[in-house]
């Protein structure tokens, strides 16, 4: 009932519904990477994927934020299916990576967003090493672009309630890490299928 609600509030005000360009929604494996630009991105992902497949797909959220206070627990977690890692960096990378791990390994799909942190341009920034790591260690994985759009506008920085502006959340036909790829040329050609569908 409560998602029924989310979903519906969701499109309401920002839109948000999918467009399916080179893929289409399955049950497989997959790791969708996308652009963040807004707290507004893992709800829009979530809201865009076919009710069925919310229940194996976990957004990866920052532990600071979706962490911090019961309502916002309740939503990351009791809601929307979330991994919580901790990006202060003191964890060591098979510490944040664990909790990743763990849903891969029970056949699960991820949402993550591979710049970090939130970036201000319409454009995805550099991607940090995570999905370079996840994509050698679960090639069986489909690893999904994903591009979010206006939703830095929807949802700026320092916002109490959305704006609201039509966004939009393209899934682009997956890509995979090549035998012997550099980790540079991945995240870079990675970055790239995101840019692509904007």
């Amino acid at each position: 009932m409560i998602d029924h609600l989310l979903v519906g509030l969701t499109r309401f005000l920002v839109g948000g519904r999918p467009e399916w360009r080179g893929t289409q929604p399955a049950t497989r494996q997959r790791i969708y990477f996308a652009n963040h630009g807004s707290h507004l991105d893992t709800i829009l992902i979530w809201a865009a994927l076919p009710k069925p497949l919310r229940a194996t797909t976990h957004p990866v959220a920052a532990a600071d934020y979706w962490g911090r206070g019961a309502l916002r627990r309740q939503i990351a977690i009791g809601l929307l299916n979330s991994v919580l890692v901790d990006r202060s960096g003191t964890a060591d990378k098979v510490s944040l990576m664990a909790p990743l791990e763990a849903e891969l390994a029970r056949g699960h799909s991820l949402v993550i967003f591979p710049e970090g942190t939130r970036g201000e341009s319409a454009l995805p920034g550099p991607f940090k090493s995570g999905l370079y790591w996840l994509a050698r260690a679960h090639p069986r994985a489909e690893l999904v672009p994903v591009y979010l759009g206006n939703l830095s506008r929807a949802f700026p920085r320092g916002a109490f309630l959305p704006v609201p502006i039509s966004c939009h959340v393209r899934f682009g036909a997956p890509i995979r890490l090549e035998e012997g790829e550099a980790k540079e040329s991945f995240l870079e050609r990675a970055r790239v299928a995101v840019t692509d569908l904007a």
